[in-house]
């Protein structure tokens, strides 16, 4: 099992320079390649390996020989990766959604280039590059063996790290529980089955800084020294989001992994909620999905079971006490109160508890013995107990709503 060591460092003014000339040198090779790729069919790797050999002995690209060779040679390989995922995706021999025909790299964007064992050495604090120099970076945790591969990165905002790819070992850890289901939500991150409820940090002041920094760079001119500047303030706020969340991310799915022995999610269609431009921007600032795969590799990590239930099972439609069938029923609605066994359910407690009963194995009709109900996509009116009071959450009695119903429509 392979894992990923990310540390940042700072690098001095003259390391800087030749780190931009290595960025400058991978995106030009990567650029060449995939150039050569849009006119013919794709050559290959060692074709394309050759070209850039041959390419080095030329006036135009004679200055490739200035920087380590390695990263050169990743950066192909990269590329060769990228048409592979390409074609299996048009084939259909890629699971997922339909990967995309690679693109040309900018100078604005992220810039990343791989050192192999060749190239690379770690001695005591100091990680040495071909080329580049000796690195001292911030070891915020020790390396638990020797890495296979370093690849240094520059992000939007000018900040560098240095990320090791380092083979990792199952860790034994004894749980506390025997399993838990997770429901998804905007206002409450996750709702447990067992009742706890986590609530994701306040991205709003953030976000509004950076709508403001937006409207101001559109009007700037592009190219000028002041766009420039915003867009790097830009970055640094998006930076900021995205550390703050993956911090929230990593603590809450390390606990929820330690502490069960089997964990249950469902498969939300997080492509399909984004398309609602209401909610898109709340929904894509939870992190769901990275939630989800932090959870499923740190299974993987501490020997845990983790499953994922179909995103078509009604989790919210059914009660996890008695299995009685309710329903579809509105977002605002927040309780309910079933009809069969009168209990009071929490929208999501009751959904995370279902999540948790199908993972296991078990089926929500098969508690219910002689229900012939089926789960309808609105409430009837013979059927009381399925409505419920949104605003306050309490729940109605069946004469309460009786009584409140307009009988010119029976």
């Amino acid at each position: 099992m392979k894992a990923r060591y990310k540390y940042r460092f700072y690098p001095t003014d003259q390391q800087q320079e030749s780190l931009a000339q290595l960025f400058g040198c991978v995106r030009v090779v990567w650029n060449d390649a995939l150039a050569s790729c849009q006119s013919d069919k794709y050559p290959g790797y060692n074709r394309l390996s050759k070209a850039l050999t041959q390419s080095k002995k030329t006036e135009e690209r004679r200055w490739l020989k200035d920087v380590s060779s390695v990263p050169l040679q990743q950066s192909l390989k990269q590329l060769d990766t990228a048409f592979k995922n390409f074609f299996d995706s048009l084939k259909g021999k890629r699971k997922g959604k339909k990967v995309s025909q690679p693109k040309f790299k900018k100078k604005t964007k992220r810039q990343a280039a791989t050192f192999t064992k060749a190239a690379f050495s770690v001695k005591g604090d100091v990680v040495y590059l071909a080329k580049i120099g000796d690195l001292k970076p911030i070891w915020s945790r020790k390396l638990p063996a020797t890495p296979s591969s370093v690849t240094v990165i520059k992000d939007c905002a000018n900040r560098y790290f240095l990320s090791f790819v380092v083979e990792g070992k199952p860790t034994n850890i004894e749980a506390e529980s025997q399993s838990i289901g997770i429901d998804l939500g905007l206002k409450t991150f996750a709702v447990m089955s067992d009742g706890e409820k986590v609530k994701s940090p306040d991205y709003s002041k953030l976000d509004r800084r950076i709508r403001q920094r937006q409207r101001q760079l559109a009007r700037q001119q592009k190219g000028s020294k002041r766009r420039n500047k915003t867009r790097l303030r830009i970055a640094k706020l998006h930076n900021k989001i995205a550390d703050t969340r993956l911090d929230f991310l990593h603590k809450l799915s390390t606990q929820v992994v330690s502490e069960n022995q089997t964990i249950v999610l469902e498969d939300l269609n997080v492509s399909g909620m984004v398309k609602n431009r209401r909610l898109a921007r709340a929904i894509s600032q939870q992190g769901w999905r990275e939630f989800r795969t932090l959870c499923e590799a740190k299974s993987e990590k501490f020997g845990r079971d983790f499953r994922v239930i179909n995103r078509w099972e009604p989790t919210s439609q059914v009660c996890s006490e008695c299995g009685f069938k309710w329903g579809k029923l509105d977002l605002s609605v927040r309780s309910v109160l079933c009809l069969s066994c009168e209990t009071e359910q929490d929208r999501d407690e009751n959904a995370a508890r279902n999540i948790e009963t199908v993972g296991m194995g078990h089926r929500h009709d098969l508690k219910r013995t002689g229900s012939d109900c089926k789960t309808s996509s609105e409430a009837s009116c013979w059927e009381p107990s399925r409505i419920t009071e949104a605003s306050a959450g309490v729940s109605m009695s069946i004469n309460q709503y009786l009584w409140s119903w307009d009988f010119r429509y029976l």
